[in-house]
């Protein structure tokens, strides 16, 4: 009996641990997406509320086609106006005789409008297509918003009554939304900065994202090669699953010549390029050249996805010596310190008209950039594979690692005197034809 209690109680530990770490990102352990409710004033039969939503979140945007917010109301409300989005469905408003409610469903679910909408049905920070950049990429573009004006509910702060099992796609499925908690009421600020106003009620829902509820694979691969070692390490075999195998696409195939093959379906299904692998993402890091007090390495991010482009797209990457990053050549580059002692993670993301946009798989499908890095001579090496990140992640999800064991290797003593003697003479000539 003892022990079946014992059994039950780690179980129970286990799934505890579990349920909560699912949903812990320990580079980004603050990253949330926040749902604002702000009630602005009250009507006849309700309120009209501004709802914004605040992507907290480091490095994980929302990528088209956009969020989509649910939830279920607490009593009868029905939703009699919309502006800066839209209610996915009416449901049935037989009941209403003159003025016809925009949605009757006790369980709504919301869009955000697509950019060009008449300018009647926009509000502040909508009409994006429900794409919201990352905090730490844009903290400008990392929010959305739109007005309500709610019938048949509570007309005051004492009958109101919050909506419940709130949902949250971005776009798919991953992120777990709390109870809806009143907080103090916002406060704004008036044009000209003199005068505070505030809501009449607020109150927060807080949602977080796991990449285990998201999918089943990871999205995204790792290879690494050297200017020490001629092997490549490639990704691993079947990294993101080899379920798609049957409708790859080779890169020669003539389907690819098709009108429209590289418009999005509907329910977002990828065309993925055969490979070994079947990533929809690869990110290639090569240790490029030894110098006596920097280093260098070239970040290449290739798209094997057909029917999708990457706008707005970031790569995360965990190493000790990003706390020394020189000079990043074709990249933005944003440190990360979620925990002020450590600085070893950074945000590679592109150049506004440049190449922030990973375009389809194809030629063009392709983004990279060199990075500098200054050494630490109490740490700096190449042995052991020191010279590969520890993580990395691509628009948010982490992406899968070679083996530890199949790293390129140091050459041994004898090669290694040949390896110093052509870093040598590769520097010399790089000095030589600086100056000439």
């Amino acid at each position: 009996m003892a022990s079946e209690m014992r059994f039950i109680i780690s179980a129970c530990f286990f799934l505890m641990l579990f349920s909560h770490g699912a949903a812990y990102d320990p580079l980004d352990p603050n990253g949330n997406v926040t749902i604002k409710w702000d009630i602005m004033s009250w009507t006849a039969d309700g309120y009209v509320a501004t709802v914004t939503l605040n992507n907290f979140q480091l490095y994980r945007h929302i990528i088209s086609p956009g969020w989509t917010i649910g939830w279920t109301w607490a009593k009868k409300e029905v939703i009699w106006s919309m502006v800066g989005a839209q209610a996915t469905e009416q449901g049935d408003c037989s009941k209403f005789k003159a003025n016809i409610p925009h949605c009757c469903k006790r369980n709504p679910t919301v869009v955000d409008f697509l950019p060009g909408v008449p300018y009647n049905q926009q509000f502040t920070n909508c009409c994006k297509g429900g794409v919201v950049s990352s905090w730490g990429q844009d903290p400008v573009s990392a929010v959305s918003a739109f007005q309500m004006g709610v019938g048949l509910a509570g007309t005051s702060n004492k009958t109101v009554k919050l909506p419940k099992n709130f949902t949250l796609l971005g776009p798919g499925p991953g992120y777990t939304c709390g109870p809806a908690k009143v907080v103090p009421s916002t406060l704004f600020l008036a044009a000209d900065r003199r005068r505070k106003t505030q809501a009449l009620m607020t109150w927060n829902v807080t949602c977080t994202y796991s990449q285990f509820l998201a999918r089943k694979n990871p999205s995204c691969c790792v290879s690494f090669s050297s200017f020490y070692n001629e092997t490549i390490t490639p990704c691993p075999t079947c990294a993101c699953g080899c379920q798609n195998n049957n409708t790859c696409v080779k890169s020669d195939s003539k389907i690819l010549n098709m009108v429209g093959i590289n418009t999005p379906t509907k329910d977002n299904t990828p065309l993925i390029q055969c490979t070994h692998h079947m990533c929809p993402v690869r990110v290639h890091w090569h240790v490029k050249l030894n110098y006596k007090d920097y280093w260098r390495v070239k970040i290449a991010i290739t798209n094997f996805n057909y029917r999708m482009n990457y706008t707005l797209w970031s790569l995360t990457v965990q190493h000790p010596n990003l706390n020394s990053v020189t000079q990043v050549f074709s990249f933005n580059y944003k440190p990360l310190i979620p925990y002020e002692s450590i600085n070893d993670t950074g945000m590679f993301y592109g150049l506004k008209f440049y190449n922030d946009l990973l375009m389809e798989a194809g030629p063009s499908g392709n983004v990279q950039s060199e990075v500098l890095l200054q050494k630490d001579k109490n740490t700096f090496t190449f042995k052991q594979g020191w010279a590969f990140p520890r993580k990395v992640y691509f628009n948010g999800d982490e992406c899968m690692l070679p083996p530890p064991d199949t790293y390129p290797y140091l050459p041994n003593s004898a090669n290694r005197k040949l390896l110093s003697f052509l870093t040598l003479i590769s520097a010399v000539l790089f000095i030589f034809i600086t100056i000439w």
